[in-house]
C-alpha cells in the first residue's frame, strides 16, 4: 500500500507528428523508450514509459502524432491516442515553435476538461521574442490549458520543470506498476522497434512507411539474445529496394540494429533478418491484427 501522499497518474504525450513528442519522453523517462527519426509518422503504437520517483509514480504515453487517417493502419494509430486522451490524468500537448492552431487537429482540446500543458518544444532555435509572443498567442488560443512550458527536448533545456508541474496536477494514488518496471512493452517490442528505426534512417519515400518487423524468435542465453525478424513490405518492388544490391542495405540495417539492441539490452545480439511481402498489409484489418495492432 502506498504512503499517504503518493501521487500516482497517467501522462498523455500528444501532438502532430514531428513536433518532438518521442524526444520529449526520452528526456523525461532518461531512457530512449521511443524510436527516433526526423520523418513523420515514425511512432505507430502508445509506448508507456513508467517513472518512479520518491512519493510517485508517472505513467507517460508517447502516442502517434495526430493526423487525418488516410488508411486502416492510421485509424488504428488514432485509435490509440484515443485511449491515451481518455486514461490521462494530465495531457501533454506538445507543439513545435513554428506550429499554429489547425482546427481540424487542435479543437478537440477546447472540449477536454483534462488538465492540459502546453509544451511548446524547440525553442533552440528561438529568435528575439519569439518564445514570448508564441506562449502569448497559445494562451489565447487555447484558453482552457494550464500553462505554456518552452522546452528543447534536444538540448534538455526547461524539460526538468515539466514533472513539479506534472506532480502538481497528478492525484493521490498507489502505484499502477510495480517499482521496478520500467514500461509496459516487452523485449520482442523494443527488438523490432530498433530495427524500424534502422529502416527510417535508411531509406526514402514510402519505403520506411510500408515497412513492418515481426520478432519470430527472441532467445536469451547467459552471454547472449539471438533475434530472428522478419521485415514485412507492401510489394515485391520495395522488397528488392529494400534488400539492396548484394544485400548490401539490408546488411547495413542489420549491422546497425544489432548495435543498437546490444546498448539497449546491455547484452551481446546475434540478429537475423529475413524480407517478406504481405500484399497492401496497412489497409487490411486482419493483417493489422496479425502485426498487434488491432484487438
Amino acid at each position: 500500500m502506498a504512503e499517504t501522499g503518493f501521487k500516482s497518474g497517467f501522462v498523455s504525450i500528444v501532438g502532430k507528428p514531428n513536433v518532438g513528442k518521442s524526444s520529449l519522453m526520452n528526456k523525461l523517462m532518461g531512457e530512449n523508450l521511443s524510436i527516433i527519426t526526423a520523418k513523420a509518422q515514425t511512432t505507430r503504437h502508445r509506448i508507456m514509459g513508467i517513472l518512479n520517483g520518491d512519493g510517485y509514480q508517472v505513467v507517460y504515453s508517447d502516442t502517434p502524432g495526430i493526423l487525418e487517417p488516410k488508411y486502416s493502419l492510421h485509424e488504428a494509430m488514432m485509435s490509440y491516442v484515443k485511449v491515451s486522451l481518455e486514461d490521462a490524468d494530465v495531457i501533454l500537448l506538445v507543439v513545435s515553435l513554428e506550429d499554429k492552431f489547425e482546427p481540424e487537429l487542435f479543437e478537440r482540446f477546447l472540449k477536454i476538461t483534462t488538465p492540459i500543458l502546453l509544451v511548446m518544444n524547440k525553442i533552440d532555435r528561438a529568435k528575439g521574442s519569439q518564445v514570448l509572443d508564441k506562449s502569448a498567442y497559445w494562451k489565447q488560443t487555447l484558453p482552457n490549458i494550464q500553462d505554456v512550458l518552452p522546452v528543447s527536448a534536444v538540448t534538455g533545456e526547461n524539460v526538468d520543470q515539466l514533472l513539479p508541474k506534472l506532480l502538481s496536477f497528478m492525484p493521490e494514488h498507489p502505484a499502477f506498476f510495480p517499482q521496478d518496471e520500467y514500461t509496459d512493452r516487452s523485449e520482442r517490442f523494443f527488438a523490432s522497434e530498433i530495427i524500424r528505426e534502422k529502416i527510417f534512417l535508411n531509406y526514402e519515400q514510402e519505403i520506411p512507411y510500408s515497412t513492418e518487423v515481426s520478432i519470430m524468435s527472441f532467445k536469451e542465453e547467459p552471454d547472449i539474445i539471438r533475434i530472428s525478424a522478419v521485415i514485412y513490405v507492401e510489394r515485391m518492388s520495395q522488397k528488392g529496394i529494400l534488400i539492396g544490391k548484394g544485400a548490401s542495405l539490408i546488411k547495413k540495417v542489420g549491422i546497425e540494429a544489432r548495435l543498437a539492441m546490444e546498448q539497449f539490452f546491455r547484452k551481446k545480439i546475434f540478429l537475423e533478418t529475413h524480407v517478406k511481402v504481405a500484399d497492401n498489409w496497412r489497409k487490411q484489418a486482419f493483417k493489422l491484427k496479425q502485426f498487434g495492432y488491432l484487438e
